[in-house]
């Protein structure tokens, strides 16, 4: 909410342009004839609703925000009633469409004084309602985005029967004023098909149609719509609409479009809905519940709005720029979601059709800009920074796992006054063992002894391997033979074993190094996971 506040506390600052003369010298009220327009009756014109979009559509695109021709923009109200100087007073006279230039222009016969120039002339219900609308007073507001709703009264209707609450007040006003009539009130088999997939997406059941149709108390039809608001299809029927307006994807978007898991973020947006969380609320957690003091999981959870973009891992991309467009992407979508605008524009020059300017357009920017992330993704993963998101059920697995976990440290602790003598005795029955191996065997995959052999053996089978660039040669080792390399020559062992990028796995080898640099184990992966690969190295003698 403190977002959205500001942001249009700014934005009504970009309405403040000062625009210089339009109008080349207009006609006196004595050269034109106006058409006979008959009075109207009814509600006053509304200039958002009925004004705005005669000249959106027929004035803009020469007196507008893309040209300003003449001077003159029509889209502002300092266009309209502002004072043109040299060229004379405003082109809208308020209470007088005889005296304002605007009126008088669009009336004209047919020649260049008449506008819209080259086009064809507005017609006569046009015309009526923009003489109806400067004679009552010329009343201008902005766009009805940029005004704060206020909860109108009710109108008045001639059927008062038929209206059973405030919202049938303005259907009905509608359809007489259209000379409609409502429709007949649907059998109640299709009213509850109706509302269960309204608030569902799922048509009823049998049963629930049958028990409906033989309730027969007053409050029947409300006891259904309870029913279908407490169950949690409803969350996930309502939350359909919020999850493709935030681009909510399980895959990256890019490329192949590899997996992702995202599904956490899902089921808060259902629990949310189901849980009728305040829109208030509903927005500061998912723009930044990771920055609300002590967070709770749920919190940084819904944060993970702002991780649904696409996301790149193609090898020949330059990260920088993508760290960029992720960050783009989180203001469009933020205001095309909250705003109920598009910000694309102001990202090159302040917008041209709504009140943004590009430096407020970066200021979004910025505030979206520090995710530690990378700029190039993981193709077949999450990319980091994580947030580990156990549902309710791996929770309680987890706290019954951290509590045997303390015991166990308890017993640990209980004991470790016997570690130095029992240390002492392993180290000295060591010294006369005549060597350990200490290759661990537990699940082991692949084995390579190197003891005068350079083959190897993976899940009981011997596993092919070459030399490349010469012959190794062999010296002793720890446990009888050992290989020694020169810096050039190494063992190729094949692709065993084939592991996953997110499987967990140990490397081990014994090592005399001689050098301070070198690569000791390595495994370059044929498919990009957005990493080179893995290995084990020695850099600086560590």
């Amino acid at each position: 909410m403190t977002l959205i506040s500001r942001a249009s506390l700014k934005l009504s600052g970009a309405l403040a342009l000062a625009l210089g003369a339009a109008f080349d010298a207009q006609p006196s009220v004595a050269q034109v004839t106006a058409p006979q327009v008959a009075a109207a009756s009814g509600p006053s014109v509304d200039f958002s609703r009925e004004v705005r979009p005669i000249l959106s559509q027929n004035c803009f695109t020469c007196h507008g925000p893309a040209d300003e021709r003449g001077g003159l923009r029509l889209d502002l109200s300092e266009g309209l009633f502002g004072d043109r100087g040299d060229e004379g007073g405003p082109v809208v006279v308020p209470g007088s469409a005889d005296e304002s230039p605007l009126y008088q222009r669009i009336i004209l016969e047919e020649g260049r004084r008449r506008m819209p120039r080259d086009r064809d002339p507005l017609t006569s219900e046009e015309i009526a309602t923009i003489q109806r609308w400067i004679n009552e007073g010329a009343e201008w507001n902005s766009h009805w985005a940029f005004i704060a709703p206020e909860r109108p009264a009710p109108p008045p209707v001639m059927a008062r029967d038929w209206v059973r609450n405030p919202i049938d007040d303005f259907v009905l006003a509608r359809l007489e004023h259209e000379g409609l009539s409502p429709s007949l009130e649907p059998d109640r088999a299709t009213l509850i098909r109706r509302v269960s997939l309204d608030l569902t997406g799922l048509p009823p059941t049998m049963a629930e149609v049958d028990a409906f149709l033989s309730d027969d108390s007053p409050g029947a039809y409300e006891a259904v719509v309870d029913r279908l608001l407490e169950s949690p299809r409803y969350g996930e029927r309502m939350a359909v609409e919020w999850l493709d307006a935030a681009r909510y994807a399980d895959t990256n978007g890019y490329q192949t479009d590899g997996e992702r898991t995202m599904w956490r973020w899902r089921d808060w947006v259902i629990d949310a809905y189901n849980s009728n969380m305040p829109f208030d609320q509903f927005t500061i957690e998912q723009l930044a519940g990771d920055m609300l003091p002590d967070a709770t999981l749920d919190q940084r959870i819904a944060t993970a709005f702002n991780r649904n973009h696409s996301l790149n891992a193609e090898g020949g991309i330059v990260p920088a720029e993508f760290l960029v467009e992720y960050s783009v992407d989180r203001v469009a979508t933020t205001s095309a979601v909250w705003l109920g605008l598009t910000t694309g524009c102001a990202r090159c020059h302040d917008h041209k059709f709504d009140p943004i300017l590009q430096i407020e357009f970066y200021e979004m920017f910025a505030l979206f800009n520090n995710i530690p992330e990378r700029g190039k993704g993981f193709k077949y993963v999450n990319s980091p920074p994580f947030v580990t998101a156990p549902t309710t059920e791996q929770q309680a697995e987890l706290a019954e796992l951290d509590g045997e976990l303390d015991e166990a440290r308890a017993t640990y602790a209980a004991r470790e006054s016997e570690v130095p003598a029992a240390q002492q005795r392993w180290e000295e029955a060591l010294a006369t063992s005549g060597g350990v191996d200490w290759m661990l065997r537990d699940q082991l995959l692949a084995h390579h002894a190197l003891d005068g052999d350079i083959g190897g053996v993976h899940a009981g089978e011997p596993v092919n391997a070459t030399l490349e660039g010469g012959s190794p040669r062999f010296v002793d080792g720890p446990l009888g033979s050992a290989a020694s390399f020169d810096g050039e020559r190494f063992i190729n062992a094949g692709p065993s074993p084939n592991l996953n990028y997110d499987v967990e796995f140990t490397l081990a080898a014994w090592l005399y190094p001689t050098a301070e640099n070198g690569v000791i184990l390595s495994r370059a992966n044929e498919g990009d996971q957005g990493e080179v690969g893995w290995g084990l190295y020695l850099e600086e003698g560590k």
